[in-house]
Parts: C-alpha cells; structure tokens; sequence
C-alpha cells in the first residue's frame, strides 16, 4: 500500500509542477488544446495510455 501512495503522490507532484512553475505558459498551451479536434485528442490520450503501461511494464520487468 506504501508503494500505491508513493506513486500517487508522485503523480500528484508531476501534475501540479507546471501549474506552479509555468502557469502563464499553462494557460497558453490549454487554450491552443482547446482548438484541438476531439479526435485527435483521443489518439493523443491512447498513444500517452500506451506508453505508461509499456512504462510500467517495462520498469517492472527490468527494474526490479
């Protein structure tokens, strides 16, 4: 369980840095998402879904 609030926490961490760091530029990058059409939207959040579990996997497999 230690491990699923490590990750959790770490989402949460990457997630809310450029919020932080950049929120001018974060606003600029959601408006030009925004205009983005909602199919290339879904291809973009797949190809990003595949690449974690291949991610996961990948460190699970070979990083112990």
């Amino acid at each position: 369980m230690g491990y699923f609030f490590t990750v959790i926490g770490l989402v949460c961490f990457l997630e809310g840095l450029p919020y932080f760091a950049f929120p001018e530029a974060l606003k600029r990058w959601l408006r030009q998402v925004m205009d983005l059409p909602t199919a290339q939207l879904r291809l973009l959040g797949g190809a990003l879904m595949v690449l974690g579990l291949v991610l996961v996997y990948w460190g699970r497999r070979h990083g112990g």
